[in-house]
């Protein structure tokens, strides 16, 4: 066989980890339904349709009876397009196989950042698999995997920038311009890149200061303008909001499975530390910031695995290149290193990309598409449709999503998942009402309710069956209640 074709058809290491990933989400992850475990994505793909069809962003709440035509900042609209545009393609199915991608992507970068680095190659395969359990955590079909691939891709730029010597050109501007604004227009972490651009400025000043001016000047490239740095700005400060939403919230070390987790982490800690002792403070500051981040938050966790372990990588493989008995395995592992530049398999990923979406398109996996019924009132959502259009539904912002996604928004809702939108007055309220705290019946009565749909063990739901509420429908998931005349309608 030619070189050129054993090039084109053996695949690296970071191929082959990008189908290996693409594989375990949509067949053993369970793709299909675990992608949609959150109901955000029901109204970021109603959103996103509703943008392409109007050709406009939308501007005030057209989802909700509590907030009904309030302004309303949608930040992740590029996000929202994009999902918009695979479920008009091909339903879930497509916003699945999107978002499968778009992971599978991140695996390819976070390989190529290893190399970047100067990581060890039996590290890197080692590291893999903490790496795909932590962000398994949040794989999601939501705007956030949008974000993964463009942190990625500024930390290999800052990254090859830090170890170069060109100056900062009108091309570089232009690519972190670029690079800035679409990622202001997908996803609220845009403030990232600034970030890594100002911590990388410890190894070169000028060039990262300059790319950080560029970061900044590219993220006011959007609709909202300086709006949307205001927005986020007050979001993510917003302690007493943040504190009511359970994503923000730390993450259990005592779960099931999080052993996987407290690895990724723990080696991303001591390579932050590794690279400081290696006058390396670039990837120190990094490190530190984002391990702060992932303790104080799960979702932070993520970015860690991403970012941080291939940095962790070059600083353990330095720190351990003068252990005499460990020469011979890093000698061996640079050879094989090599064999792995030779190639990368692009007809490999080809192939092997296109099989696994054709087999994701089987018969057999259609029932596996779709919100998880045993988490989301699918079989309630039969009953809802009888109701009449105007009935003003008590439900949690987990089925809130949902149900803008099974009706197209047309049947307007209590509340969903955009805090940002409702607040966090409304979010106190709607956590005292939720869990029938001495009160909750002063808190409903404003809003008229004439039907509430609950999870099956919802304490609520105990609380207004004895207060004559009737039961409409009820399974194993989900119960329909109609409120008494004099309570609702």
């Amino acid at each position: 066989m030619p070189a050129i074709a054993v090039r084109f058809a053996l695949p690296d290491l970071a191929a082959f980890l990008a189908v290996v990933t693409l594989v375990y989400c949509l067949f053993v992850f369970d793709g299909g339904r675990q992608l949609f475990r959150d109901s955000d994505t029901g109204w970021h793909i109603r959103t996103g349709e509703s943008i392409l069809t109007n050709r406009a962003l939308p501007r005030v709440d057209p989802y909700s009876f509590t907030r009904a035509r309030q302004p309303w900042l949608d930040w992740e609209w590029g996000a929202d397009a994009l999902f918009g545009w695979a479920h008009q393609r091909d339903g879930l199915r497509g916003v699945a196989t999107l978002s499968a991608v778009a992971i599978s992507a991140c695996s390819w970068l976070w390989m190529k950042l290893h190399w970047m680095a100067g990581g060890d190659f039996f590290i890197a395969a080692a590291m893999s698999a903490p790496m795909l359990t932590t962000t398994s955590l949040h794989w999601l079909a939501r705007p956030h995997i949008f974000s993964w691939i463009l942190m990625l891709g500024a930390v290999l730029w800052a990254e090859r920038a830090r170890r170069g010597m060109a100056t900062f050109g009108w091309r570089d501007g232009a690519v972190v311009m670029l690079g800035s604004a679409l990622w202001a227009n997908l996803h609220a972490s845009f403030f990232l890149g600034p970030l890594i651009a100002l911590v990388f400025m410890t190894a070169r000043p000028r060039y990262f200061a300059a790319a950080f001016a560029a970061a900044v000047v590219g993220s006011f490239v959007n609709p909202h303008g300086w709006q949307l740095h205001e927005h986020v700005f007050a979001y993510l400060t917003n302690n007493e909001l943040l504190d009511r939403v359970a994503e923000f919230q730390s993450f259990n070390f005592h779960a099931a499975g999080s052993a996987q987790i407290m690895i990724a982490l723990g080696l991303a800690a001591a390579g932050g530390t590794l690279a400081l002792m290696q006058r390396n403070p670039s990837h120190f500051f990094l490190a530190a910031i984002f391990c702060a981040v992932a303790l104080r938050s799960a979702r932070g966790l993520p970015l860690v695995a991403l970012a941080i372990l291939p940095f962790a990588n070059a600083a353990i493989r330095r720190a351990i290149e003068g252990v005499n008995s460990l020469r011979p395995t890093l000698e061996y592992s640079g050879r094989v290193r090599g064999i792995d530049r030779q190639v990368h398999g692009f007809a490999f990923m080809t192939v092997a990309v296109v099989a696994c979406l054709v087999a994701f398109r089987a018969p057999a996996m259609a029932a596996h598409v779709g919100f998880p019924p045993d988490e989301f009132p699918i079989a309630a959502s039969a009953a809802v449709e009888r109701l009449p259009l105007d009935a003003r539904i008590l439900a949690p912002d987990k089925y809130g999503g949902y149900l803008i996604y099974r009706f197209d928004g047309t049947r307007k809702v209590f509340f969903d998942g955009r805090s940002d939108f409702y607040g966090a007055a409304f979010m106190k309220q709607y956590i005292e009402l939720m869990e029938a705290r001495p009160g909750w019946r002063e808190i409903a009565a404003p809003y008229r309710f004439t039907h509430a749909l609950l999870a099956r063990r919802s304490s609520l739901g105990a609380a207004l069956e004895d207060s004559g509420w009737r039961v409409l429908y009820q399974d194993e998931v989900a119960r329909l209640f109609e409120a008494p005349r004099t309570e609702g309608r």
